[in-house]
């Protein structure tokens, strides 16, 4: 939006300068009135507006399909972009900052915008997403007196730091700076955990501060909302909800179910979760008639790459898996499902759609053939010099990554025992341990087995070692 320029041949005198057309941009922008709450429906620059969103997160899906993926959002009549902003991938040792590439956040915003989606954005700090430590740095941990999600002035700082360079990224993305965002959620699901009653206001105090003027959003379950609101609208994340229970949390205020889940998550050694698509249109529907906006979780999962998935602690420690395809309307692949084209067909009464984008080909490799390997014992002769510890040190304190530590992958524990026995991990084991005794695989330890049987040695020693991945601490509950 540029203001107009007078005709040929008028007055050069009364031609805007430069300076002058910024401002009037300016204020032509600041005159755009964003999401609003003063109804029982939302208003966007003053017209009723009903927010139909699907979550794509941008780091669980090649940046080459990001125009695919969100294309298919859009023809399947949703308007409205959501996606979490991944702390630890952002800030993966401490003071080092990416958002290039597969984590350029601007181009993925700029993205939507070109193709006329709104954007809710979903920065954190601590996002969940079944994300390692649910998005917050592992680096974090070094702290011995780390208060993760609290007022704590060592968490608070490192905050600070980070929206420092995050918010400048996205603040003249905002709608009333001509920008997607229409919508910036503060934290997330804080209500389930509740350690702090600041906590909150400081996150918010955080984003006003650094230029976010949109509307600010809270979300969490039931529960949770009676402890972990705000002064700003609260909304409802449940999966079969017909939404009436924020009639009486907020009464006259339009209802948004902000995680309408679709699927679910998966755990290594449990069955892939499938949900019902006739269930889910059925349930939309009725939300739908009733006026309730809406945003689908997942409508397009993706993948966890490398070692960023998270895991589970109900009781019971679970690793998720790799794969993010939460029987989403779109698979992981980016496939239409029997979901999208039912959720199509429902949203079709709202607005003329668009044709579906093509379905992208698939290739048949041809099988690969190792010709040459190295074992896990002869690759240690290329690492560094071991770090010697009288007692096992977490992956987090070890002295790499100037001194950030280990976030992912592997970490090789070795000792000498001079007997057999059980060995009990004591629960300590958060992902998997392999056991090897001079080299010789004796064993997994998990959350399943805790203990196993080392056999004594016929020499006076032997050297145990244990291959454990990460210990993650991502906790959803619901």
């Amino acid at each position: 939006m540029t203001p107009s320029t007078p005709a040929s041949g008028q007055n050069s005198g009364s031609r805007p300068t430069r300076l002058m057309k910024s401002r009037l941009v300016e204020n032509r922008m600041s005159h755009r009135e964003g999401l609003r709450t003063d109804s029982i429906y939302f208003t966007l620059n003053g017209a009723p507006f009903r927010i139909l969103g699907g979550s794509i997160h941008y780091f669980r899906v090649p940046r080459p399909y990001w125009r695919d993926r969100l294309l298919k959002l859009k023809a399947c009549g949703l308007n409205t972009l959501t996606t979490y902003v991944p702390w630890n991938l952002h800030e993966p040792e401490k003071g080092v900052y990416c958002f290039s590439e597969q984590l350029d956040l601007e181009a993925y915003i700029h993205l939507a915008a070109e193709l006329g989606l709104w954007v809710i954005l979903r920065p954190g700090p601590y996002i969940c997403a079944e994300l390692d430590l649910g998005g917050l740095p592992s680096w974090l941990l070094r702290d011995k007196n780390m208060k993760l999600r609290t007022t704590y002035l060592g968490f608070t700082t490192a905050v600070n730091s980070y929206f420092d360079k995050l918010i400048p990224r996205v603040a003249h993305l905002q709608f009333k700076r001509g920008g997607p965002i229409i919508a910036v959620q503060v934290e997330n699901e804080y209500g389930s955990y509740a350690k702090d009653e600041q906590y909150l206001m400081f996150v918010k105090e955080a984003l006003l501060s650094r230029g976010i003027t949109e509307l600010l959003l809270t979300c969490d379950n039931r529960e949770g909302l009676k402890c972990g609101g705000l002064d700003v609208i609260t909304l409802l994340m449940h999966l079969y909800v017909s939404g009436c229970e924020l009639f009486v949390l907020q009464p006259q205020k339009p209802l948004l179910v902000m995680e309408y889940w679709c699927g679910w998550f998966d755990v290594w050694g449990e069955p892939h979760h499938v949900f019902s698509a006739q269930d889910m249109t059925a349930v939309l529907k009725e939300l739908l008639d009733r006026g309730v906006s809406i945003n689908l979780y997942m409508f397009h999962g993706g993948t966890s790459f490398g070692f960023m998935n998270g895991a589970v602690d109900l009781g019971s420690y679970k690793s998720q898996i790799n794969s993010y395809d939460y029987d989403a309307p779109l698979s992981e692949s980016g496939d239409y499902t029997n979901k999208y084209h039912l959720l199509k067909n429902l949203l079709r009464s709202f607005q003329k759609l668009p044709h579906l984008p093509a379905v992208q080909g698939k290739r048949v490799y041809e099988p690969v053939v190792l010709s040459e390997h190295i074992s896990l014992w002869e690759s240690l002769q290329c690492v560094d010099r071991p770090f010697s510890s009288d007692d096992p040190v977490n992956m987090e304190d070890l002295p790499v990554n100037h001194n950030s530590g280990q976030s992912y992958g592997y970490t090789l524990y070795e000792t000498t025992i001079y007997r057999g026995g059980a060995l009990n991990s004591r629960n300590h084991v958060r992902d998997r341990a392999l056991v090897f005794i001079d080299k010789h695989f004796s064993g997994v330890l998990d959350y399943r087995t805790q203990e196993i049987v080392l056999p004594q040695s016929e020499v006076n020693k032997n050297v145990n070692r244990f291959l454990t991945t990460k210990f993650s601490k991502s906790k959803k509950k619901h």
